[in-house]
């Protein structure tokens, strides 16, 4: 049977849709491995139906009528964009009656195999030939329920797909609990930490632990917003886990990407992206490193062979300044910033701290900006933004800007996120760079060197108390509120030994 009549998709059917193909799923599949069935057919759909699209512009208003030349001359055209070869079209599976996961394996191998440079590997490794795990009605109800639409350019533009990608990428992460964090970083954070660096069109992007790509497509979102040419825009990013990482190369193609590449492997022990034996440096990185992190060969980092070990070598526990130091060696010497989604505790925990002083004293943090809790995914913590330059602007040098934002954050629906008017205030505070009473201060860097080298937020923003000689006209709630702020330090560095606590075995 013939997919539906094409139509163009709203944004709410596309996305209901979408997630439609997930349900089928439920009962037979956990949570967590949906995304390793329902993204792999979502996109083959889409390269079998780009690909048709092409192939009817080709060949004209009367393709029964057409040559055998004229069938070949659109069958060339339509193979420039992505070859789909012979036996290997969406059609050609859908039809089968039996043992579908085979014929769908060796389909979606062969168009990798035809498109090696910007398709290798891209459909990950999904089980499709275990029948007990999927079994062949199973995976016929997946392949017709993605057959219900047409999903070519013209019934759904790239940006829309890719909302409804990032749609299914949330939902997703939803679904899958704890390990969220891996898969799914909140987008308004990350919005803001775009708009912080300010990327330009030509520049080189790159994200070490790229997870989906989230913060790639972002970057691409706001030059496209600008109104400038993000076409020019270079997108790099390495991510340790293969299904992963196919998903953020599926999500930046799927997004009318072309300049892109998504490299796997562990970003510490084999970074992917380097020339001249040296590590490429880019003008724009964006992270959020996974969270303290155990497990790493911190031995091999002593005698690193990229020499990011400028600032030491971090506990075997906490990993986070290993990624903090890779992220600076690969800021481009003149043009290179970075913004890094950390826990606090990197900013004052006593295990770091001569790493935290050779930071602070090269120069090179520029913003610490602190945040509400929850805005983790999963989890209540309260997270920071730092900002490093390569070189700051002159009336920078030897300054810090510390924000506390403590207060802009949103809840709705038990989700945390920035509303615009929370990220406009930021912005404009970062863009002033200026002391703002109770939400931002200025340090030199003997002031940071006279707190210890300690970058905890509440030690130079303090919240204004409302006092009149030795009146005090505070309320209650406002008394409250200053007995917090006072606390905060104390706390963040509570919470920092109880989570160190946490990661030592009992003997």
């Amino acid at each position: 049977m013939p997919d539906a009549t094409p139509q163009r998709l709203t944004q709410q059917e596309l996305e209901s849709y979408l997630w439609g193909a997930a349900t089928i799923l439920r009962g037979l599949v956990d949570a967590g491995d949906y995304k390793q069935y329902v993204f792999p057919l979502l996109f083959y759909k889409r390269l079998s139906d780009v690909w048709d699209e092409e192939y009817q512009e080709a060949l004209g208003g009367s393709p029964e009528e057409a040559t055998a030349a004229e069938k070949a001359f659109a069958r060339q055209q339509a193979n420039e964009r992505f070859v789909i070869p012979d036996g290997a079209h969406w059609n050609d599976v859908r039809v089968l009656p039996k043992d579908v996961g085979e014929a769908l394996q060796q389909a979606l191998r062969t168009i990798e195999s035809a498109n090696p440079d910007r398709l290798d590997g891209i459909f990950g490794d999904a089980p499709w030939t275990n029948k007990e795990r999927l079994p062949d009605t199973t995976l016929k109800d997946l392949i017709e329920h993605f057959s219900k639409h047409t999903l070519s350019l013209a019934n759904v533009p790239e940006d829309e797909l890719g909302n409804g990608y990032e749609f299914l990428i949330k939902k997703f992460a939803d679904d899958s609990g704890h390990t969220a964090q891996e898969f799914y970083t909140n987008r308004t954070v990350v919005h803001l930490m775009v708009e912080m660096l300010d990327p330009k069109p030509g520049e080189s992007v790159y994200d070490p632990t790229c997870g989906t790509g989230g913060m790639l497509i972002s970057t691409l979102d706001a030059v496209k917003r600008s109104g400038q040419e993000y076409r020019t825009l270079r997108l790099y990013g390495q991510e340790r886990n293969h299904m992963t990482a196919s998903i953020a190369r599926m999500n930046l193609v799927l997004h009318g990407v072309d300049d892109f590449a998504i490299r796997r492997g562990d970003t510490l022990s084999r970074p992917r992206f380097t020339e001249h034996d040296r590590l490429a440096t880019f003008d724009v990185v964006l992270a959020n490193p996974p969270y303290s992190i155990k497990q790493w060969n911190r031995e091999a980092w002593q005698h690193d062979q990229w020499q990011r070990n400028t600032l030491g070598t971090p506990p075997q526990g906490r990993a986070d300044y290993a990624f903090f130091q890779h992220i600076l060696a690969s800021m481009n010497p003149q043009t290179g910033r970075c913004a890094i989604l950390f826990p606090h505790g990197v900013l004052f925990r006593k295990e770091e701290a001569e790493m935290r002083e050779k930071l602070i004293r090269a120069d090179l943090v520029e913003c610490v900006l602190g945040l509400g809790p929850n805005l983790f995914y999963n989890s209540p913590m309260e997270a920071c933004i730092v900002i490093c330059r390569s070189r700051k602007p002159p009336e920078r040098k030897e300054r810090i800007l510390f924000i506390d934002a403590v207060n802009e954050v949103a809840r709705e629906r038990a989700q945390s996120f920035l509303t615009d008017a929370h990220q406009t205030r930021i912005l404009e505070a970062y863009d002033g760079f200026a002391d703002e009473d109770g939400f931002a201060t200025v340090a030199t860097l003997e002031d940071v060197a006279a707190q210890g080298y300690s970058l905890s937020i509440p030690l130079y923003v303090r919240r204004a108390t409302a006092t009149n000689g030795d009146t005090d006209d505070r309320t209650l709630a406002e008394r409250w509120a200053d007995w917090e702020q006072e606390g905060r330090a104390f706390w963040q560095e509570m919470d920092a030994l109880v989570d160190l606590l946490d990661t030592l075995s009992v003997k």
